[in-house]
């Protein structure tokens, strides 16, 4: 009998290891430097819409974020901000950027275990250098058939690197930390969701749970997912 499923897609960060929490303490260094200037929440927020406003010119990803905090220092300050600043916010991307791999629970034994009976993609998007360097440092690159780093994660973007690696969305199934980018688009395709938070998400990665489908899924870790993807086959 044919498989419901072939095919596993996996995000990498916060999925397969930790990523946000380095954003956050950048973002809390940030406040101190210009704690001067703005308070704490309002800083925040003129981050955020500056990293909405810029994520179609720089992307996803550290540089991004970067470039993000400094357009906000240069705003909110009238651009008076001073020069010691603006080279602390670059000195702290750099760290961000040689930071060391951490992987999170359960990561490693669960991508050797489902590796054994499907096809396995890492989908994950971002600056290509730096998602080449975290594969590089995480030593799971190996275990993928293919790897996918992309600019956005669309439900377009499922239905051709699916069809790609696989036989097609709807015998495939998406695993990350991000409602918005892994579980909507990915159903929307035609495929499965399997969502699993990581701490308070980014705010332009939230979104709503699909609603009216079996093919979503959440679940606390990784570790259950084997269990989970092997129910539905």
């Amino acid at each position: 009998m044919a498989k419901n499923l072939t095919t596993i897609g996996f995000d990498a960060d916060d999925t397969l290891w930790y990523n946000e929490r380095f954003f956050r303490i950048t973002q809390e260094r940030f406040a101190e430097l210009l704690t001067d200037f703005a308070p704490a929440d309002h800083l925040m927020d003129r981050l955020l819409e500056a990293e909405r406003r810029n994520l179609g010119h720089y992307g996803f990803g550290i540089k991004g974020f970067v470039l993000s905090m400094i357009e906000t220092a240069i705003e909110v300050t009238e651009e008076r901000v001073p020069a010691a600043v603006i080279a602390e916010l670059m000195a702290a991307g750099r760290e961000m950027l040689r930071h060391p791999i951490e992987l999170l629970p359960h990561a490693r034994d669960t991508v050797l275990s489902l590796g054994a009976d499907y096809h396995l993609v890492l989908i994950t998007k971002g600056d290509l250098l730096d998602q080449e360097r975290k594969l590089a440092q995480s030593g799971l690159g190996e275990l993928f058939d293919w790897v996918e780093i992309v600019s956005d994660k669309t439900p377009e973007m499922y239905h051709r690197v699916f069809a790609r690696h696989g036989d097609g969305a709807a015998r495939a199934l998406m695993v990350g930390d991000s409602m918005r980018s892994d579980v909507v688009p990915a159903i929307t395709a035609g495929g499965w969701g399997v969502f699993i938070p990581q701490g308070p998400a980014w705010e332009l990665e939230k979104a709503s749970p699909p609603a009216d489908t079996s093919r979503f899924f959440e679940l606390p870790t990784l570790q259950p997912l084997p269990d989970l993807v092997h129910r539905l086959d």
